[in-house]
This record gives C-alpha cells, structure tokens and sequence, in this order.
C-alpha cells in the first residue's frame, strides 16, 4: 500500500483511485469471475477482495497492523460462497465492496471540505455500484425537483439549500404528469421549453428559469450559491442579490 504522504489529496486524484479501485472490483466480479470464486476457497482463512490503484484485484488475507493503514475490505468473504447462491453471494460481495470503495475515498478526502467531499460524493454517484453492475440493475434516475433544476408550481425560489422554499417535495406522486405539469416552462435565455433531462435553475429576483448550460451554472456550482440572480437582473441597477 502507498504512504500516507503519498495517497491522493485533491478531489480528482481520490476519484482517480477510486475509478481504478473500482474497475479493478469490477473485473474480479464479471469478466474474472470464475477465478475469483474459485479463489474464495471456504478452507481457507478468512480472505477479503482488493481493488488496487493499478486496476488490477487481489483475494489475500487482510493487513496484519492494527489499525490498518487503509480501512480493510469485509473479511472472510470466502466462509458464505458455498451457503448461497452463487448470484446471491456475488452481489453480497458487491455490497460490501461498494461500502468498501467509499471509506477509502473518504479516507483520503479527510482534509477536504464540506463543498469538496459533495462534489466527491457526486462524481462517485454518477458511476453505477458494483452492486448494479453484478445485478445488472439500472441506476434509478432522480425525479426532477427544484435541486436538480426543474421547474414546480408555486415553488418560485430556490432556499439556502437549494430546495424549494414552500415545497420541497419532489414530484414522485405525479410522475404521470410530470411533462404537462413542467411543459410550459421556458428558458429565460434560450426560450427552449422544459426538459427533465436537463438541469436548470431558478432566479431568486424575477424568479424565472434558466437551462444550466445557457447560463453557465453546473449542479456542481449551484450547490455553492445561495441566493442565484440570472445575466439580466445582474445588468438592472437597485437590485441586491
């Protein structure tokens, strides 16, 4: 394992390692399979699955020093393989791998930020879970909702957390209606009508919505401002943000 003083520091450098880690998990899991099950012997001592920084997996045994210098994968893998299903004992394997990769990453990220370790977690979020992957599940696509840039009736603003002033809830209960409810907004830039597929956000002075794109506010950057004001009300005299 690397040193301390040489582990990843900045947000991209942790989700780098992570990406690796994970692609090497991703490996053991599917295309390497059967060598990973037969590896997992239940004869043996108790063993644990490793993603390296290179790609590459590993079924050992789990680090002697006590505290680990790296949190440990969930040992003794290798005792439930042939209690289960083999589908079943995989995707356990996977759950505790996805738990695994995260305390890494946030490991390496203990001196980041609040705003930094956010936009860790979300570009980590962005990637299906292994679980996902051994399941074969599809990521579930959020609904759209103030904070994530859609437009709600009678909710105008976006609050200091970015939810909606007079109703956060997100629009689960009529995702039937979603498009009719959303379809007469326009984009206050572009005049393009409302897509859920996009991000957009609101002003909090005239109170009308903008693609993301159209006014160069990412997700990423939303979540650092309080109060947003669009180009236009920038431009007009007398205004506070």
């Amino acid at each position: 394992m690397a040193s301390i003083s040489s582990s990843p520091r900045t947000v991209e450098e942790i989700f780098k390692d992570f990406s690796a880690r994970r692609a090497g998990l991703v490996r053991a899991l599917t295309l390497d399979v059967d060598d990973f099950y037969s590896q997992c012997d239940p004869e043996k001592e108790n063993l644990c699955l490793y993603g390296h920084p290179n790609e590459s997996w590993e079924v050992t045994l789990p680090a002697e020093e006590v505290p680990p210098e790296l949190p440990e994968p969930a040992l003794g893998i290798n005792f439930a393989r042939d209690g289960m299903q083999r589908k079943d004992w995989l995707s356990l394997v996977a759950v505790h791998s996805d738990c695994w990769l995260l305390s890494v990453s946030f490991y390496f990220g203990a001196r980041l930020n609040r705003n930094e370790r956010k936009r860790l977690f979300s570009m980590i979020n962005d990637l299906p879970s292994l679980f996902e992957v051994v399941t074969g599940r599809k990521p579930v696509k959020d609904k759209p909702s103030v904070d994530s840039g859609s437009k709600v009736r009678n909710n105008g603003k976006r609050s200091l957390d970015g939810q909606a002033k007079n109703n956060s809830k997100l629009m689960d209960d009529n995702d039937g209606d979603e498009e009719d409810e959303h379809g007469e907004t326009i984009c206050g830039s572009c005049g393009g009508t409302y897509n859920s597929d996009e991000f957009w956000i609101g002003c909090d002075i005239c109170e009308r919505w903008y693609h993301g794109k159209c006014v160069k506010i990412t997700p990423a950057k939303a979540e650092s401002i309080k109060h947003y004001k669009c180009p236009s009300c920038c431009t007009k005299k007398g205004r506070q943000q």
